[in-house]
Formats: C-alpha cells, structure tokens, sequence
C-alpha cells in the first residue's frame, strides 16, 4: 500500500533552517509529481511546493519562495523540503503528498498524504 512517513521536523528558531524529508513506498514514485502541504493550528491546509517528474521543475506558494527548496531523490524514493530564513508564521505541521493535479493547475490534488511531521518556529 501506498505510504508516505514524513522526519525532520522540530523547534527552530526564527531565521533558523530545518530540512523535511519524506520517504514514499507502495507505488512508483518517478512516476508522480509530489507536493508539500502545511497546516497551522486552526488553519486550513496551505499547499507549499510541488515538484515533477525527474525534479528539474518546481513551483512554490508565494509565502515561501525564495526561502524554500523542494527537490527528490528518485533513487531513494525519498521527497525533501529544505526550509531556510524560517519565520513564526511557518508553523505548521508539514506533510508530503502524492500530487495528482495537472502541471500547471493552480488549484493542487493529492490522493495519498502522510501523517506529517511539525515544525514550530519560536524563540
């Protein structure tokens, strides 16, 4: 079955880095553009990157470009967001999710996600 375990998470504070990684199995993961997703406490979720097949394109929320990288290892199956200049207002619990939405659609869809993993950034 489809699973996707998300690490990395933690206390930071501001202006700090953190780097999120999600291993994926139960599916052919080149075969699929991957997205990562965040929720602030009493929020809705907020779609945060998308990256495609072969990780030579990648989108990102205007909250975070700039300060954000996505990028995936194919040979590991493996996602990763690394996340520099982290601000309050990042603070979410962050999950990876399988992006079943075309290339260029505003609007993400995912059909698998994982449990996520939280980022609190505070001094």
């Amino acid at each position: 079955q489809v699973q996707l375990v998300e690490s990395g998470g933690g206390l930071v504070q501001p202006g700090g880095s953190l780097r999120l990684s999600c291993a994926a199995s139960g599916f052919t993961f080149r075969n699929y553009y991957m997205s990562w997703v965040r929720q602030a406490p009493g929020k809705g979720p907020e779609w945060v990157s998308v990256i495609n097949l072969g990780g030579d394109s990648t989108r990102y929320a205007d909250s975070v470009k700039g300060r954000f990288s996505i990028s995936r290892d194919d040979a590991k199956n493996t996602l990763y967001l690394q996340m520099n200049s982290l601000k309050p207002e990042d603070t979410a619990l962050y999950y990876c999710a399988r992006d079943v939405a075309p290339w260029y659609s505003v609007d993400r869809r995912y059909d698998y996600r994982g449990q996520g993993t939280q980022v609190t950034v505070s001094s």
